[in-house]
């Protein structure tokens, strides 16, 4: 597994924005998405092309499309979902699946409650999208989840990382034969007690949609 953490100014500086209480929805998802496609451009540095002729104004030329299969962008639900304009917008051809997990605040353990995908992932790169790597639990959930799909390279794009959400991630995938790589914008400097990343940006869900009513 493969951590990249990007280190460009205007990375540092929308995250920032991100983390500050004062930043409202509607900002945070705007931001989410700038972010996004910044952290995209790094992520999709390895997507499969292929040669592809073309007739220029001038000349006949040679150059590259997206390869077949196309990759498969796969948000996290609900969180994941303020990700997926970033991505799509450098992927326009890609296919979107979706996966559903929660996961539970007293075992911090992920569960699958939903899923939208192809039943055959054989030969396709996924590009995961879950803002937070917190306690890792959720993320390893969803690529064991892709692999077992015939997934053959996964890429998790991720607003933001913990240590510990880093050094989990490896422990459950080991023995998954697979490239993973993990893209970020920041790792963090720890958890807290309840697997919050510190200083984070808080709950990315409810920050990009409100908190929902019981």
């Amino acid at each position: 597994m493969r951590i990249e953490v990007v280190d460009h100014p205007l990375v540092a500086h929308k995250l920032t924005k991100l983390r500050s209480h004062e930043t409202h929805s509607a900002t945070f998802r705007s931001l989410t998405d700038e972010l996004v496609t910044l952290l995209a451009y790094e992520a999709t540095r390895d997507v499969r092309v292929e040669e592809h002729g073309i007739e220029t104004p001038v000349a006949p030329t040679t150059g590259v499309r997206l390869a077949d299969p196309k990759p498969l962008v796969v948000p996290i639900l609900r969180a994941g979902l303020g990700m997926l304009d970033g991505m799509v917008r450098l992927l326009p051809t890609a296919e979107v699946g979706f996966l559903g997990m929660v996961r539970n605040e007293d075992t911090l353990e992920a569960s699958t409650y939903a899923e939208r995908l192809p039943s055959d992932l054989s030969g396709r790169q996924c590009y995961v999208v879950d803002p937070m790597l917190a306690t890792g639990g959720t993320l390893a959930a969803a690529i064991k989840f892709l692999v077992a799909r015939g997934a053959d390279d996964i890429t998790a794009v991720c607003l933001l990382a913990a240590p510990e959400g880093c050094d989990a991630l490896e422990r459950y995938l080991e023995g998954v034969d697979v490239p993973v790589t993990v893209v970020t914008a920041a790792v963090d400097e720890r958890l807290n007690e309840h697997g919050y990343i510190v200083p984070g940006l808080g709950d990315a869900g409810d920050r990009l949609y409100g908190i929902a009513n019981d």
